[in-house]
């Protein structure tokens, strides 16, 4: 590939909903620029930007891949992000990097939910928009119904730059309402086609949409604008000159179509990126290859041999071979050899300008959002903002050797992810990892065992029960043990009663030395050692205060062991006569959910989470949040549960808020499973 100018490159995001038929479309349009000479197939695996081998399995993209093509003078970036929201991290990392925007919407389906979703990740990004209705040759395909619901959902800059000829099985070719001229293909794939004049049955449709283009085209160039409204026809060519900043500046939403696995509509999707997709240098934007070192990080793949850093230059050239100053972390460490990526494909160059996309392997510190600058003039770019992960699981590893290697191998993994959390549970003991979703979070366990050989088991993680006692009561143990020789003696009179001040408060009241102040702490230790073990089942008791107000002691038999057991003894009997009780954590949820599912979401946390409904706000745009409580137990799936009861359009956050009583039929399911793995234990 031959070397480019900031100004030749185009870096295009591809987004959609999950199906839509972005790889594909990569693919045809690395063919109709002779970069491949084959078209690759998604459900083969075989494709360019689906290599990772949990694409090739799950035939959906998973992470975002970066392939260049070359068309009219001009480097096409095409950056492949994943459609599934699960791997949302991925679609931002895209939308960090890109300079323009090509949702695709499916012919069949229109506007879906992640469509939306898209569309306002580039929206918070301000990037122009593009869109591309595919898969006009599917049954059901209607491009005029999804264009209808693209300008309600869109806006009324969204506009037809293409229309189609023929549909479904007999869609043939494309309609350009500027240069008014047909396209046409054969049936071979092989896009190739001819120039035909509009055919007689679109003339009229095509006549009142480029009316409306060249409406939203002229709004972006005040002189066009004036001699538009004077009655003059804009031709061709002017209307050609103006389209990239009608682009740019989003007066226009140029909507083309086509279908990625014809192979038609291709190569004028093509030509107008190359002549209308902004530039990384577009007005207003800081990107000069004169000016000092400035590239993000936008993507690291942990690989078993060394890291591959993904990086955009934002300004000055990056050269590699030499000395890499990390502006985040105030380090420089050793860069190896610039390359380019094409999917899987490493190709070396000899320096990545501004505006373009490279990669360099093997860097130890430098990590997603970390910034790569001049170290005289170091700089830090804005971060990619990824959302906090909405789904947690137990990672659990198969064998002793598995669980070795675990630890480091999954902090490679979230070195690599930045959505993906790994930490352990304190009270359970659990390792959890913490992601986007479901996919997500099984994505990474296979990874795992791919790329580091660990083995493991994802499962739900132990909910983190406590136990506590609503009453009060008095205990008495006498430990007395007679084996030959020293005896053992130690004996506690205690009281337990609930307190609200402390999860543990252990006092004492002894009068006249009847247990001698030496074995005191061992008391308390026995209590304390109790404490974990639970009264009812096997969960750590909190909320209790303990006084120990009389004892006796032998002045040979006596030991601090004797007390410790003593005391234990003594406290799991007090315990369980002072109205011991489970309790749950109880989690504080704030869920968004467009308004005509507000109903729906607040009857399932009434009615199937245990929950209850604290209040609800009418946001705008026709979303609510509502705000409600519910018990981790009915919750840890909620992530899955939320998106299909609302089509994936609610989201949420979830906060710990206070313990509370389990209810009385699901603590004695609890409780009898509780003794079930302790006689199962026992039996082993």
């Amino acid at each position: 590939m031959k070397s480019y100018r900031t100004e030749q490159i185009r870096n295009v995001g591809l987004f959609s909903h999950g199906g839509a038929g972005k790889t594909s479309l990569v693919e045809a349009l690395l063919f109709d620029s002779k970069t491949i000479n084959r078209l690759g197939r998604v459900d083969d695996g075989n494709t360019v930007s689906d290599f990772d081998p949990d694409e090739v399995k799950r035939h959906i993209s998973v992470s975002t891949s970066v392939v260049p093509c070359e068309w009219n003078d001009t480097k096409i970036n095409l950056i492949d992000a994943p459609g599934y929201a699960d791997f949302i991290g991925e679609i931002k990392s895209a939308a960090r990097v890109a300079d323009s925007a090509l949702i695709l919407l499916d012919a069949t389906g229109g506007v879906e939910v992640g469509t939306e979703q898209v569309w306002g990740f580039a929206a918070e990004r301000n990037l122009p928009r593009i869109l591309f209705v595919n898969k006009l040759d599917r049954e059901n395909s209607n491009f005029f119904n999804a264009l209808e619901a693209a300008q309600h959902s869109f806006g009324s800059n969204v506009a037809a730059l293409q229309i189609p000829v023929g549909k479904e099985s007999g869609f043939r070719g494309i309609v350009d309402l500027i240069s008014r001229k047909a396209y046409l293909y054969s049936n071979s794939r092989d896009g190739k086609f001819e120039v035909a004049e509009i055919p007689a049955d679109l003339k009229e449709q095509a006549a009142s949409l480029r009316e409306k283009l060249v409406e939203r085209i002229v709004e972006a160039d005040e002189e066009l604008m004036l001699r538009y409204l004077d009655g003059e026809e804009i031709g061709e060519e002017e209307l050609g000159k103006a389209l990239p900043k009608a682009v740019a500046s989003q007066q226009l939403y140029a909507v083309l179509c086509g279908s990625a696995t014809g192979n038609i509509g291709t190569a004028q999707l093509l030509d107008f990126l190359a002549l209308a997709a902004p530039t990384p240098s577009e007005e207003g934007k800081a990107c000069d290859s004169n000016a000092s070192l400035a590239a993000i990080v936008f993507k690291t793949v942990a690989d078993p041999f060394g890291r591959i850093t993904y990086f955009k230059v934002i300004n000055g050239v990056f050269k590699g071979e030499g000395q890499l100053y990390n502006a985040s972390k105030g380090k420089s460490e050793r860069v190896g050899t610039a390359l380019m990526v094409r999917g899987k494909e490493q190709i070396p160059v000899p320096e990545v300008v501004a505006g373009d996309i490279g990669v360099v392997v093997k860097l130890q510190e430098t990590n997603t959002n970390d910034t790569i600058s001049a170290p005289d003039k170091s700089v830090e770019l804005a971060k990619i903002n990824f959302p906090a992960p909405l789904y947690r699981a137990a990672i659990l590893p198969k064998t002793k050797a598995d669980l070795d290697k675990m630890s480091a191998s999954i902090g490679r993994l979230v070195e690599e992810d930045l959505t993906l959390h790994v930490e352990r549970d304190s009270f359970t003991g659990e390792t959890i990892i913490s992601g986007m979703g479901e996919s997500h979070v099984h994505v990474a366990a296979e990874r795992l065992q791919r790329k580091f050989g660990v083995n493991v088991t994802i499962e739900l993680p132990k909910v983190p029960y406590r136990e506590t006692i609503l009453g009060s009561s008095k205990a008495e143990y006498k430990h007395k043990k007679q084996t030959g020789g020293h005896g053992q003696y130690g004996h506690v009179l205690i009281e337990v009663s609930h307190s609200e001040d402390a999860d543990f408060q252990f006092t004492e009241s002894i009068v006249g030395g009847v247990v001698p102040r030496n074995y005191i702490p061992a008391v308390e230790k026995g209590v304390r050692e109790a404490l974990l073990e639970g009264i009812v089942a096997g969960f750590p008791v909190v909320n209790i205060k303990v006084n120990l107000y009389d004892g006796s002691y032998h002045p040979v038999d006596s030991s601090e062991m004797a007390f410790k057991i003593a005391a234990s003894q003594a406290f799991k009997k007090g315990t369980l006569q002072a109205k011991p009780v489970l309790l749950e954590p109880i989690y504080d949820l704030k869920i968004t959910v467009p308004d005509h599912f507000m109903g729906d979401v607040m009857g399932d946390i009434n009615s199937q989470k245990r929950g209850r409904v604290l209040g609800m706000e009418q946001i705008g745009n026709g979303y609510t949040v509502v705000e409600s409580q519910a018990p981790l137990a009915e919750v840890q799936r909620y992530a899955t549960d939320l998106r299909s009861m609302t089509q994936g359009r609610g989201i949420f956050t979830m906060s710990f808020s206070h313990y509370e009583p389990v209810p009385q039929n699901i603590a004695d399911h609890i409780i009898e499973k509780h003794k079930k793995e302790i006689e199962a234990a026992a039996a082993h």
